[in-house]
């Protein structure tokens, strides 16, 4: 390691006499006296001396008068130190009359060194030829100083000796140093620190270990630096070795202290290199000018300090480097922060992006703080706190203490801070709950405007340097000067900086610790540098123990200044021997006047006499003067009183600056600390008995602390007088001590004082003005560039004082306000750069640019910048002036002016400019060739731009497929339809145009709506253009499809709807079925026919509207098409979005599905499962409003109602009969199905309804439509048809309609009430009627679980007297499956008519004629009344269906059978009579006529006659005969009546009167027949044994039979059938219909298809096929077992229908239910990331289940992780698609670096997606290879890629991770123990 060598700072010894030792009278000549000490010589000096003379001429002669040279013989150390020689030492040059009277004093007070250096200058050697030469000496200790009485000189003379020994240098007369004088060089020299100076200093530079220097202002610290840096580049350069060159760094807090060092060194160095320099070489150096230039150096750009942006690019021409600590913070952190990583960044900015006005203005210096932050703290907390004080607090303890870096947040918590000790940080004792409470504001209001202070910078690096090596080399010597200033965390950094353990120097005084954030002691610094060194693994320990120097003596000051301020210090280390280093005692060289204190005086009257006294010529203070004051407040307030008389700062202003004189103003009567504390200096006075106990209470005296430092900053600023006005009684207590010590001169109120000022020349003003300029203090230099007359520097200093106001407005006024200061000084600064030249020129330009920046006046700023020759920053800010034009030119004509990276992103983004969709044309060609263009804008994805450059090339395909990528549908098929180059053209062309319709004429959008946008009617043009014959017919529908929407053409829209049916393109078949229904038809007038075909198209789209209301996952893969139905987009991850204007989007908007969704640009963003359920529900309300409004418009159709008297009479009375006009000639089997057909269909309607959405249900129009099918079933009278006559096989969706009507009838049950119901009977007479004739199986069950019958019993279906309830009978009777059901009934119908009961006259008929067909059946199959029962039976088909009326013997009294044909005749006998009937009542009749009344008598007359006609029983022909001959005999209001004929051919044929002649045996069947040939076909069966032989009746059909159990079954073969076919064993699928249950919606979970739903397929398949009844032995046989089984399970009579709860059975089967249904809703509504990885899994499974797979461990990795890694790929290339679809405007010129960065990056990140699921997808080349290392490399690509999607979502990673623990993850294996052997020793 190099270490400064002694001789290495020294010079080569010029040529002359005295230095030849060639003395003489005239040039040895003795100044001062025998008795004057040391003796000191002068020597004349002539003409004749050319060498000197011509050299001393140009500065010294005037005229021809004698210069005198004065000398003295010194005694100085030799340049090994071995030794010590004599030499001369110059003292000057002067007249003689300048001669004065200081030589005796100067001979006096060298004389002080001791008696030894007093004989070694005096001793002379024997002279040689008249030379004397100079006596060597031993080394010796240095003696102390001999006492002596006080110098007796003036003042000036004091300070002209002040001059001589302390403000002088000292250096060897050499050939360089008289080279410099030659070329009038202002070069420095090393000076001979022996010469006047104490060995410690020499020590110091000498040191070979690290070390501390401390020493008070003025000691010679940062010189002792200098040399020991410039030893040791010396040293290195003078070296014989290829020895590296030792890196030395120099590191301070002040900018202007680093450059003056560095600028010190430099010269140094210059004058080093002089001696060897030609005389040629000297008169170029004398031509050059050494002015300095008058700019701000931190002004000048990073650019121009030859200083790379980055630690690790240091060289070694860099060193020695002197920088400010900022600027190195600034380049290591440019080397460790990432500037990718979101966190660091923003810390980073702060760093190194100095061009930033933001970062600028982001960072927490003190005036910030003052001024953005002080005042907006509460002032109760601030109230008594000095907010510098304040701040010093928080950087220097809180958070830049060593403690601090033992917090994670990097600063003390509240308890840790109130715990320190109070001695070592005495300031705020009593205030640091107060202090902590700021605190934590201050973090709070800086992270809002997201600032950042010096602590947080060094708290980032060390966060980061922590985890890493430092960057670049470490350097072998450090120097940190005024390290006081520093935090003490900085010196962490400082010492990581260093790799040399005895390289470090630390220099300071922490008595002037006055600046913010400087809070710590020397002590403190040397004890964390040794802990860090030994926690640290980074950091060398120090070898060698670093040595500690204290530098005491002052060569600034006298001892009369220095003795003063020493004296404050004695204070501070008296009272807080912790705040401040302990030092020995200063001391000047020499004497000098002490301060004055100024007492007594009147402020306003005396105060300007005693500055510049009354004389008109004395009007100011000179240039070396200085007024402090306490703050700028002050400053004001004394510059009204005295005007501008000279310079007037702060005392935080004067901090690094001398001046000759000083005074201090009002320093202790503007001090906030009060008198009684200041009175605690009093214990420093011996005797002082009225001084306050300081340890009595330490806190409260903490302030004054730092009060005394401010005192010594203040004192120690003059060199040669210090004056002390103040009038306060606050300054007592300091006058008092300094007095007692006898420190001051005290001048009262009266004392003659002459004026302090002094004048000054203009030169001395000038270059007080440039001292000032340099420490930014412009208010001051501009007073001194004013006496200087110096008119520029003054606007120099102006402007640089309107940026200063500029940028203190920042973050306390408004924008605008801001931005017009700095505008104010740009243009302040531009008209300095017009009257500048060279580098001032520049940077005044430079400077001026950079507050137009700040300004807003980016034009303007650029502009400057061109002519500040900053050609990068003039071309970035025309950039973002958006002024591409410049930009464009100044990279052009500037090109090699401009940093390569700057030039290629401002040319990208002028190319993004003028590609990306600007009008303007570039000014110089941006390209160089097509395909460079072509590539360029293929990165970028500028698609306008690349479309018309490929247009250019007739390339189509290629434009057509740019297009489409950027959702331009109609381009892409305009460029489709263009292209002749491709086959698929024309398809391509289509599936675009199709795709685009879709969106713009999706579900429900009108074609009015459609047709309104423009690309709408041009997508219509263009359709024309399409040849039609080469697409395929799917293809060619839609477009069908499409033009017929359009064009309103509705009936085309059925076709195509049945067509895309048929295919099974349900989306398309709703599509065109809802543009269909929209149309607004009136179906009220439509014929049966008509009204058939309607309801079967508006069931196949009620159907597929059902079906899309229950999908499970609509937006699935396989559903893709109801995407394009609804046109839903998908988003990123699991989204989607709807877009405005649609269907979906209309229905969020008019409903309360708002919670669904959430606001997108284009309209709602919503998930797949709140997608869903928006389907859902808005396809629900679409079939609810529709379903409704058919059901109104059904419930008016008269074609569901047959009008009675039209059929019987041939017309109709009624006046706008609401029924249809039905003949009865039209009345066939046809017709009955057709009638039955639309009501089946409507209720099929209505189910799908009820099935999508239970909450809908309507239970009165579903009683009502019950009901209507009821009346359909079974119409009042025989010729309208009947349940004999139905055929299944006949109506469409005959079984589905079954099934419907039988959970409807169930429903009905569970509803019914008697309480509620006003139709109760009728109501549960015909539901009970259809139950068990449609329901047989299971009708018991249901009904005996009735409300009705279980709990809602009306008394007045209670029958007395043993209450016996009603509704059993009824439900007996209807069932017939007990002994005692006819008697049931006949109870029930005497009691209803008996007790007026309401119901329906139609239904009594039937309950009647069901009772009377039970009757005959149980009568006729009695054995004994024929061995071949029911033989000859002629009965309608309609009562001979019921299986259990021939199953079951009927226990039946003849007292009952007459009652029943009592009742029957008082019914009659009511219904001839008016008024009587008002119990009666006749559906959708509102009155019951005389009309109707006859034709329901002759219903029941003709019931009778055949009851007679088979039956045997006298009682029962009796009562028949009587009921019909009173009806012959009475007549009735009308004639004639309706039943007169069969009436009266009953009399006749019976012969009822008296003479008529025998009763013949079929009377009754004659009469019937005879009526029934007269109107319509009979509807009677004559049933015939197989083994007997019967003539046929004529019109009556013969039913052969072998047992009477199948006749039922004979009669009505397809209705049995599917009676059998629906059994609870198999039942018909129906969209089953929920009851809500306390308003909570169930949803039903159907196939996820779009398929039929099953109703229909199974409806149709029973259509396709023939059903067959055998009717052979085996066949009857095994039908009558059924009908045994059916008896077999009936339950016991009268019991049946008893009222049952559920059991506890069935309780835990319908838990049980319940949780596997709702575990299945719970499977199936798992994420949209399930139904797609299902998806893929099903493709992938396709692809193994070829040959060539076989199994294997890879096919088990493509089956299983591999579907999750393509599921993960595919969204992270949707989120990558979507973020770059963001990036897609560049109309903002201010956002085209990111976005083009942005597109670029997605580009490319975009390219690999898309290659590896090329790779990856199930069908890729590359699975054949069965490579499982290939694929855990695809793996991590995967991985890689998705890290860089943005906004990648949680699904995405948890699919990467099962791919990734499923392929690349180690698998961990389990060994399995072998069993031990079985131990059969034992057995």
């Amino acid at each position: 390691m190099v270490q400064p060598m002694k001789a290495a700072l020294y010079f080569e010894n010029a040529n002359g006499h005295l230095s030849h030792g060639q003395f003489s009278a005239d040039n040895h000549k003795r100044l001062n006296g025998p008795d004057a000490g040391i003796p000191v010589f002068e020597a004349k000096m002539t003409k004749d001396l050319r060498l000197v003379v011509d050299v001393i001429s140009q500065k010294l002669w005037a005229g021809d008068n004698l210069f005198l040279s004065q000398y003295q013989i010194d005694c100085v150390p030799d340049r090994d130190g071995e030794s010590e020689r004599q030499v001369i030492k110059v003292y000057g040059i002067y007249r003689h009359s300048e001669l004065g009277r200081i030589w005796n004093a100067l001979g006096n007070h060298l004389a002080r060194r001791g008696a030894e250096y007093r004989r070694r200058c005096i001793f002379r050697t024997k002279p040689a030829d008249n030379v004397i030469l100079p006596a060597s000496f031993p080394p010796t200790e240095p003696e102390p100083e001999t006492p002596a009485s006080p110098l007796d000189l003036s003042a000036k003379d004091m300070e002209h000796l002040h001059s001589l020994l302390v403000l002088e240098k000292y250096v060897t007369f050499s050939q360089a140093f008289l080279h410099s004088l030659i070329a009038n060089q202002d070069v420095h020299h090393v000076f001979m620190l022996s010469y006047v100076l104490l060995p410690q200093e020499q020590k110091v530079v000498e040191c070979t270990t690290s070390c501390y220097v401390l020493g008070r202002s003025g000691t010679g610290k940062t010189t002792t630096m200098l040399f020991k840096i410039l030893g040791i580049q010396r040293a290195w350069e003078l070296s014989a070795t290829d020895m590296p060159k030792p890196r030395q760094i120099f590191v301070t807090k002040s900018r202007m202290l680093a450059t003056k060092v560095e600028e010190y060194f430099t010269r140094l160095l210059e004058s080093l290199a002089m001696a060897g320099y030609t005389l040629q070489e000297i008169a170029k150096l004398k031509a050059q000018s050494i002015e300095d230039d008058l700019i701000d150096l931190d002004d000048a750009p990073e650019s121009q300090m030859n200083v790379p942006a980055r630690y690790s690019q240091l060289e070694d021409k860099h060193f020695p480097l002197f920088v400010t600590f900022d600027r190195l913070a600034k380049m290591i952190a440019a080397d460790i922060f990432n500037m990718d990583d979101p966190e660091t960044k923003r810390s980073a900015e702060l760093f190194f992006n100095t061009n930033d006005s933001e970062a600028h203005d982001s960072f927490v210096t003190y005036d910030v703080f003052e001024k953005q932050y002080w005042p907006h703290f509460p002032q109760g907390l601030t109230k008594n706190l000095n907010s510098w004080l304040v701040f010093s607090e928080f950087m220097g303890i809180i958070k830049g203490s060593e403690q601090a870096l033992g917090f994670p947040n990097g600063f003390l918590d509240r308890p840790s801070y109130l715990c320190l000790p109070c001695r070592s940080n005495p300031v705020f004792v009593n205030q640091r709950d107060t202090l902590y409470d700021i605190f934590e504001i201050y973090r709070k209001f800086k992270k809002q405007k997201r600032h950042f202070d010096v602590a947080d910078r060094t708290h980032a690096i060390l966060k980061v340097l922590r985890n890493q090596k430092f960057p670049g080399q470490q350097v072998d010597y450090l120097y940190v000067d005024e390290a006081q200033d520093n935090l003490l965390i900085d010196a962490m950094v400082l010492r990581r900086l260093c790799r040399n353990s005895d390289g470090l120097f630390w220099a300071g005084d922490t008595a002037q610790t006055i600046s913010a954030g400087s809070s710590f002691r020397f002590n403190d610094l040397k004890a964390f540098v040794y802990r860090m060194e030994r926690r640290s693994s980074s950091v060398t320990p120090t070898g060698a123990q670093p040595m500690m120097f204290q530098l005491a003596t002052n060569y600034r000051s006298h001892n009369g200044i220095v003795n003063c301020a020493h004296s404050v210090i004695e204070l501070i280390t008296k009272f807080w021997p912790n705040a401040i280093d302990h030092l020995q005692p200063e001391k000047g060289l020499v004497d000098g006047a002490q301060p004055v204190f100024f007492t007594d005086v009147d402020n306003d009257a005396h105060c300007k006499q005693f500055l510049v006294g009354e004389s008109a010529n004395n009007l100011e203070l000179g240039a070396h003067q200085c007024i402090l004051v306490r703050n700028e407040a002050a400053v004001k307030k004394l510059r009204d009183k005295v005007g501008e008389i000279g310079i007037i700062m702060t005392l935080h202003d004067s901090k690094g600056l001398e001046f000759d004189d000083v005074l201090l103003y009002n320093f202790f009567g503007d001090s906030a600390v009060d008198a009684s504390r200041w009175r605690v200096v009093l214990n420093g006075v011996q005797g002082q008995r009225y001084a306050p106990d300081f340890y009595r209470d330490e806190t409260r005296y903490a302030a004054i602390c730092s009060e005394l430092k401010h005192l010594y900053v203040g004192i120690t600023r003059a060199r040669k007088n210090i004056w002390i006005f103040d009038t306060s009684n606050k300054s007592d207590a300091m006058r008092i001590f300094w007095k007692s010590q006898d420190l001051i001169r005290t001048c009262a109120r009266g004392t003659d004082v002459s004026p302090l000022a002094v004048s000054s020349t203009p030169e001395e003003w000038a270059s007080s003005g440039r001292s000032l300029f340099l420490h930014k203090r412009y208010s001051q230099a501009i007073h001194c560039f004013k006496r200087a007359d110096l008119h520029r520097e003054v606007k120099v200093c102006e402007a640089y004082i309107l940026r200063e106001a500029a940028r203190s407005s920042v973050g306390v006024d408004l924008v605008n306000v801001q931005q017009k200061a700095f505008t104010a000084a740009a243009e302040a600064f531009a008209d300095c750069g017009a009257a500048a030249t060279g580098n001032e020129r520049r940077q005044y330009y430079r400077t001026s640019a950079d507050c137009y920046a700040r300004g807003g006046q980016d034009l303007k700023a650029a502009d400057t910048y061109l002519k500040a020759e900053e050609f990068e920053l003039a071309a970035k800010k025309y950039r973002k002036a958006g002024s591409f034009d410049r930009t464009l030119h100044v990279l052009t004509d500037h090109h090699t002016m401009i940093p390569e990276k700057t030039a290629t992103d401002l040319r990208m983004v002028c190319r993004l400019h003028y590609c990306g969709g600007s009008d303007d044309q570039a000014p110089v060609p941006l390209f160089s060739s097509f395909d460079e263009e072509l590539e360029f804008l293929e990165e970028y994805d500028l698609d306008c731009t690349r479309v018309s450059l490929l247009e250019s090339r007739s390339m189509y395909y290629e434009v057509a497929e740019i297009h489409l990528s950027e959702n331009r549908p109609m381009e892409a098929v305009q460029a489709f339809i263009k292209d002749n180059r491709n086959i698929d053209s024309t398809s391509r062309a289509a599936d675009t145009l199709l795709e685009f319709m879709w969106r713009k004429c999706s579900f429900r959008i009108t074609p009015k709506a459609a047709v309104a946008d423009d690309s709408v009617r041009q997508a219509i043009a263009l359709a024309d253009q399409l040849q039609m014959k080469k697409l395929k017919p799917m293809t060619r529908n839609l477009a069908l499809m499409f033009q017929s929407i359009l064009r309103e053409d509705h009936e085309s829209l059925k076709k195509l709807a049945l067509t895309f049916q048929e295919h099974g393109h349900h989306t398309a078949a709703l599509h065109c079925l809802d543009h269909f229904f929209t149309q607004s038809t009136d179906i009220r007038p439509f014929q049966l026919h008509e009204m058939a075909s309607f309801l079967e198209t508006f069931h196949t789209y009620a159907r597929l509207l059902y079906q899309t209301s229950t999908l499970h996952d609509p937006l699935g893969r396989r559903e893709c098409d109801v995407q394009r139905l609804f046109s839903i987009e998908p988003l990123s991850g699991d989204e989607f979005l709807i877009p405005s204007g649609t269907f979906l989007h209309d229905s969020v908007t008019t409903t309360q599905n708002n919670h669904l969704v959430s606001m997108h640009q284009s309209g709602y963003k919503v998930s797949r499962r709140d997608a869903t359920e928006l389907i859902h529900l808005s396809i629900r309300t679409l079939l609810k409003d529709k379903v409704l409004a058919l059901d109104e418009m059904c419930c008016s159709a008269p074609v569901f109602l047959q009008c009675l008297p039209h059929i019987v009479y041939g017309n109709c009375q009624r006046k706008g009969c609401p029924q249809e006009h039905v003949t009865m000639s039209n009345l066939d089997h046809a017709q009955y199905h057709a009638h039955v057909t639309i009501h089946m269909q409507l209720i099929l309607i209505l189910h799908l309804l009820y099935s999508a959405d239970p909450s809908t249900i309507q239970w009165e129009s579903m009683r009502d439509w019950l009901e209507h099918l009821y009346e359909a079933l079974t119409p009042p009278l025989f010729i309208q048809g009947s349940f004999a006559d139905l055929d299944l096989t006949l109506i469409p969706h005959g079984l589905a309609g079954l099934g419907v009507m039988k959970n409807w009838i169930r429903e009905s049950f569970y509803r019914l009430n008697p309480s509620t119901s006003p139709q109760f009977l009728t109501t549960l007479m015909r539901i009970t009627s259809l139950g068990f004739t449609f329901d047989r199986n299971d009708a018991p069950a249901y009904i005996a679980q009735a409300k009705c019958l279980t709990k809602n019993r009306s008394i007045k279906l209670l029958r007395k007297p043993d209450n016996h309830y009603l509704v059993i009978d009824i439900l007996n009777s209807y069932r017939g499956a007990t002994p005692s059901s006819i008697s049931s009934g006949i109870l029930f119908l005497q009691y209803v008519l008996d007790n007026r009961l309401r119901v329906n006259l139609s239904v009594l008929c039937d309950f009647i004629e069901d009772i009377l067909s039970s009757f005959v059946i149980n009568h006729r199959m009695d054995p004994t009344f024929d061995e071949l029962p029911l033989h000859g039976v002629v009965l309608p088909s309609n009562w001979l269906i019921s299986p259990f009326k021939f199953s079951v013997k009927k226990d039946v009294e003849p007292q009952s059978i007459g009652s029943l044909f009592d009742a029957i005749w008082n019914l009659i006998k009511r219904l001839r009579m008016d008024g009587a009937t008002d119990f009666l009542w006749l559906a959708h009749v509102t009155n019951v006529t005389s009309l109707l009344r006859n034709i329901f008598i002759f219903r029941l007359c003709r019931t009778l006659c055949l009851v007679a006609h088979n039956t045997r029983y006298p009682m029962v022909r009796r009562k028949v005969n009587l009921i019909v001959f009173l009806l012959h005999k009475t007549k009735g209001p009308q004639h004639p009546e309706y039943y007169r004929k069969l009436v009266d051919d009953v009399v006749e044929h019976m012969a009822l009167f008296p003479g008529r002649g025998m009763p013949r045996l079929d009377g009754y069947l004659r009469a019937v027949l005879e009526f029934d040939n007269n109107n319509a076909a009979s509807d009677l069966v004559e049933l015939v044994h197989k083994t007997r032989q019967s003539t046929q009746i004529s019109k009556v059909r013969q039913l052969f039979y072998e047992r009477a159990s199948e006749i039922p079954y004979l009669l009505s073969s397809h209705m049995v059938a599917a009676q059998s076919a629906l059994r609870v064993e198999a039942p018909i699928f129906v969209p089953r219909m929920q009851r809500p249950k306390d308003n909570v919606e169930i949803r039903h979970a159907e196939k996820e298809n779009l398929e039929p739903v099953p109703q229909d397929a199974d409806g149709e398949e029973v259509e396709k096929k023939e059903v067959l009844v055998a009717v052979g032995s085996e066949a009857t046989d095994s039908i009558e077992d059924m009908g045994e089984a059916v008896t077999s399970l009936d339950p016991v009579p009268d019991e049946s229908l008893r009222s049952n709860g559920p059991s506890e059975e069935q309780d835990c089967a319908a838990l049980t239910i319940q949780y596997a249904y709702r575990f299945h809703i719970w499977r199936r509504s798992g994420s949209a990331v399930d139904a797609e990885i299902d998806a893929i899994f099903r493709t992938c499974l396709k692809e193994t289940q070829c040959s060539k797979w076989r199994p294997s461990y890879y096919r088990l990795l493509f089956l299983g992780p591999l579907p999750h890694l393509l599921a993960c790929l595919k969204q992270g290339i949707t989120l990558t698609h979507a973020a770059k679809a963001k990036t897609k405007d560049l109309s903002n010129h201010k956002q085209l670096e990111e976005l083009g960065r942005r597109r670029s990056e997605l580009t490319s990140l975009l390219k690999k997606g898309m290659q590896l699921r090329n790779k990856l997808e199930p069908s890729s080349a590359d699975h054949r290879a069965r490579d499982i290392d290939a694929l855990k490399r695809a793996v991590l690509e995967v991985g890689e890629f998705i890290q860089k999607v943005p906004g990648s979502t949680k699904d995405m990673h948890t699919n990467f991770q099962m791919a990734y623990k499923g392929i690349v993850a180690e698998k961990k294996l389990f060994r399995v123990q072998k069993k031990p052997a079985l131990n059969v020793d034992d057995l």
